[in-house]
């Protein structure tokens, strides 16, 4: 079974970027799995990680996506955290390029998605 896990915050701490969720479980109990999905109905970007009893997706919601933009573009690690845990993310950099690359100006992801990726991630034209 699967279940969501949002993420509240993001920042950029000690040289890592750190996207934080108020869940209680332990994250020492889940693997990374280097896969993302895109959730164009929520404005979010999932990630996935895994655990004995199933997958769990990461919910990056448009409001943490400027601070992730920053944590892209000077290539910093990437980790989930909540109280007293961190799971490094696999591949998160890799993962959020393509997807973003994939999403600017193509309208499968719908209007609003493709407008909120553009504003957010696409480089200004020099």
């Amino acid at each position: 079974m699967s279940q969501k896990i949002l993420i509240i915050d993001a920042k950029i701490e000690n040289n890592e970027l750190l996207l934080s969720t108020d869940i209680e479980k332990d994250l020492g109990d889940f693997a990374a799995t280097g896969q993302m999905l895109v959730d164009s109905d929520q404005l979010s970007f999932i990630y996935i990680i895994d655990k004995e009893d199933g997958y769990q997706y990461v919910t990056i919601p448009a409001g943490t996506w400027n601070v992730i933009q920053e944590g892209l573009q000077t290539g910093l690690e990437t980790y989930l955290t909540n109280n007293g845990g961190k799971l490094k993310l696999d591949s998160f950099h890799s993962e959020m390029e393509y997807l973003i690359e994939n999403i600017i100006g193509n309208s499968n992801y719908g209007e609003e998605m493709v407008a909120k990726v553009e504003q957010v991630f696409a480089a200004p034209s020099a």
